[in-house]
């Protein structure tokens, strides 16, 4: 099936509105043009945490006319506003997913042979940081936590079957 790209183009930015980081955008006033609509829906769709060039291959397959430097602008624009958060996984790229504010903290957890990253909630480990930030004497307002680490065995463990 032979699909019109302008069409699509257009697809994606009129239904902006199903667009969780767009809808954060707006909410932060910015401007959304044609190519940051489909920047944001592309980041709101992803499933894992793409870099920047990740990011342009798929945005680029939407929308021909949006460049690598157009890209970087918006990621950079994005996280100023603390619409998205820089993750640095090793690698020598940066990545980036949406921030959630409110929400429960999820954890990384990195391949560092297969670069795959996990995520993963850990109310145990949540309550330990609580504890430790209160008997220290601070009121925690932040925290990440990215382990890196190598698979012990190829056989099934815990990270097949979803943590």
């Amino acid at each position: 099936m032979v699909t019109d790209a302008k069409a699509d183009v257009k697809r994606v930015a009129r239904s902006n509105e199903e667009s969780r980081i767009g809808q954060l955008c707006i909410e932060h006033g910015l401007k959304m043009t044609g190519q940051r609509r489909v920047i944001a829906r592309v980041l709101s769709e992803a499933e894992d945490h793409p870099d920047v060039e990740e990011l342009y291959r798929r945005a680029s397959a939407l929308d021909k006319r949006i460049s690598i430097a157009t890209v970087y602008r918006t990621v950079r624009l994005l996280e100023e506003k603390g619409i998205l958060e820089r993750r640095d996984f090793g690698g020598g790229r940066a990545r980036y997913e949406a921030s959630e504010p409110g929400h429960q903290h999820h954890y990384h957890l990195i391949d560092v042979d297969t670069g795959r990253v996990v995520e993963f909630e850990d109310e145990e480990h949540e309550e330990l940081i609580r504890r430790l930030a209160d008997r220290l004497g601070f009121d925690l307002v932040s925290h990440r936590l990215e382990l890196f680490g190598r698979r012990i065995d190829s056989s099934k463990s815990a990270m097949d079957e979803g943590l």
